[in-house]
């Protein structure tokens, strides 16, 4: 058998003459194992676990805000503080709050053994007050998959971040980032419109391409160092800051800016190393259909339901949680169907220092057996006729 080809124990395959060494990595990359894709984290382990092992390169992640934005703008700090940590490039676009003081406002991360103690011990009174509740909980949710809620197993793909505690300046000004704030921008330059788009809209198109031109993340001039990823980072798009009207009326003037930005982001980061994060007000958003464009026009999209206000807030079932999470669509990436998570019981949660999404348990509510008395209007041979037992006596208690 001339398999083995050559000497014994050597092996007949060899290497393809001509062929270089591999490229690089990306640093905070990681490949697929389900379709090669490249992916980054998202700044929240358990939302990666969610999608699929994180975001990946090249996509748009559309998050619905909740009602007041409080969670939503966490997410959003997440992604970029995660930018920060893995040396990636960043742009921060808003009309509400300058970029300067986004980045001012993102969480520290917890790098050393002290600070992981720390949150893992938070983590573990998390699983301690869930392990009391555990008798409470119904027997088909027992067995559900844990996701990574806490740093208690190492990683070293996407790092957990302590909310009580800002980022050190040091650590922000060691990367690089553009920011874009719309009424800085509209007073510098006159107005412009381009495809019958918002005039805020076509700015911060005309923006990004600018940067991925320029800093060689669509590849047509090559980085001249180690290959880098782009975060952009869009807060609260499509609302009246933006000088768009969808969140105005149902019927409203311009319902076709939006829409056309995304089309042609989606187009850009296709081509280039980047990757997006955009929060949108859906809950403003009046006209359904808009909001389904939006939608089909996105790769991934998550909405936060939070319970402040609501009839869920004081609801037993739920006090161990403060909203839900609703993953409305994940990629089709390199393959006819999409990475379907296991269940579609997801809530959140915010300690301290800790912001985790979770399994949502649903807990048994305990039945306290009682009689009732006669139905008023009805009789005892009235009752024995439909096949039901009249009671007794009702009981005391």
């Amino acid at each position: 058998m001339a398999a083995a080809g050559g000497a014994r124990g050597c092996t007949s395959f060899q290497r393809r003459p001509g062929a270089g060494p591999r490229p690089p990595a990306v640093p905070g990359t990681r490949p697929s194992v389900r379709h090669g894709q490249l992916l980054l984290s998202s700044g929240l382990p358990s939302l990666d676990c969610v999608l699929g092992g994180g975001v990946a390169v090249g996509t748009l992640l559309l998050l619905e805000e909740d009602k007041y934005g409080l969670y939503s703008n966490l997410l959003f700090k997440y992604f970029l503080a995660e930018g920060v940590v893995c040396g990636h490039d960043l742009f921060i676009a808003s009309a509400k709050e300058h970029p300067d003081n986004i980045l001012k406002e993102l969480p520290a991360p917890l790098l050393d053994d002290t600070h992981q103690k720390e949150l893992g011990d938070e983590a573990a009174a998390v699983k301690s007050e869930d392990f009391h509740d555990s008798m409470k909980i119904a027997w088909r949710y027992q067995n559900l998959p844990k996701m990574e809620a806490s740093p208690t197993t190492y990683t070293k793909f996407g790092h957990y971040y302590d909310i009580s505690k800002k980022m050190s300046p040091e650590l922000c000004q060691s990367i690089k980032w553009h920011s874009f704030y719309l009424h800085e921008e509209l007073s510098f330059e006159p107005k412009m419109k381009t495809c019958n788009m918002n005039n805020g809209y076509a700015r911060l198109l005309q923006s990004i391409q600018r940067i991925i031109s320029q800093e060689g993340f669509d590849g047509s001039d090559p980085q001249k160092k180690q290959r880098n990823v782009l975060r952009i980072g869009i807060q609260s798009l499509g609302s009246i800051l933006w000088g768009d009207d969808i969140c105005c009326s149902d019927t409203p003037e311009d319902t076709h800016s939006l829409t056309k930005f995304l089309y042609v982001l989606r187009g850009l980061l296709r081509k280039s190393l980047s990757a997006c994060i955009i929060t949108v007000p859906a809950h403003l958003i009046q006209n359904k259909a808009i909001m389904e464009r939006v939608t089909n026009l996105s790769d991934v999209v998550v909405g936060l339901e939070s319970f402040i206000g609501s009839e869920r807030e004081t609801n037993p079932l739920y006090k161990d949680y403060h909203g839900l999470v609703h993953v409305h669509q994940i990629p089709r990436l390199n393959s006819l169907i999409c990475d379907v998570s296991d269940t579609k019981d997801l809530a959140f949660r915010l300690k301290r220092k800790l912001f985790t999404i979770e399994v949502q348990v649903k807990k048994v509510i305990p039945y306290t057996s009682f009689c009732l008395p006669h139905p008023v209007g009805l009789s005892v041979d009235f009752l024995s006729e439909m096949g039901a037992s009249p009671p007794t006596q009702m009981s005391k208690r």
